[in-house]
């Protein structure tokens, strides 16, 4: 559903980014579902359980990528479907990383984006995030995303209250031009 954003934004003196960005498997089950239940997630964050995870995995239309400190630590990780599609649309269903505001999501995602336009073949990747999650919008903003639009009251939590989500989109060319820039 997004970025977390749990906390306030802290100071940071320059962009982290992982060390490492590896398709995850089902040995990373455990540190992906710690990933996206850190503490204030819940609000931004869908999670899913072992199973629902490794039926993703073991599905030839998913990917799934980790992001990985120098000390081998999981730092981000992101959840991708639509592999195959004929029309080249890849969708981020989730995506979450440790300390938000320190730009590991960001750089995460740049790495993402890379293998997504290449390797994966992507034309179009999309995602929809939660109307009030500002910082994953403006993220997604910063990477070169265009808001395509609103799905009113489209998602419902547990207890039953609605939540609208934002639709954005990147193409191709639009992140070819960012990485020429």
């Amino acid at each position: 559903m997004g970025f977390s954003n749990p906390g306030t934004e802290s100071a940071r003196t320059a962009p982290p980014e992982p060390a490492t960005v590896r398709p995850a498997g089902p040995d990373d089950v455990a540190a992906i579902m710690g990933l996206e239940r850190g503490p204030g997630f819940d609000a931004f964050v869908g999670r899913s359980a072992e199973p629902e995870h490794r039926a993703m995995m073991a599905d030839p239309g998913f990917a799934y990528r980790l992001g990985l400190a120098r000390d081998g630590a999981a730092v981000a990780f992101a959840i991708l479907s639509g592999l195959g599609d004929p029309h080249g649309n890849l969708y981020l269903k989730r995506v979450a990383a440790i300390r938000p505001g320190e730009g590991i999501g960001t750089a995460f995602l740049a790495r993402v984006l890379d293998e997504a336009f290449g390797s994966l073949g992507a034309w179009r990747f999309h995602l929809d995030c939660f109307a009030h999650n500002r910082r994953a919008q403006a993220a997604y903003a910063r990477l070169g995303f265009s808001r395509d639009g609103v799905l009113r009251q489209a998602w419902r939590a547990p207890d039953g209250t609605r939540a609208d989500l934002v639709l954005m989109a990147l193409l191709k060319p639009e992140w070819e031009q960012r990485a020429r820039a």
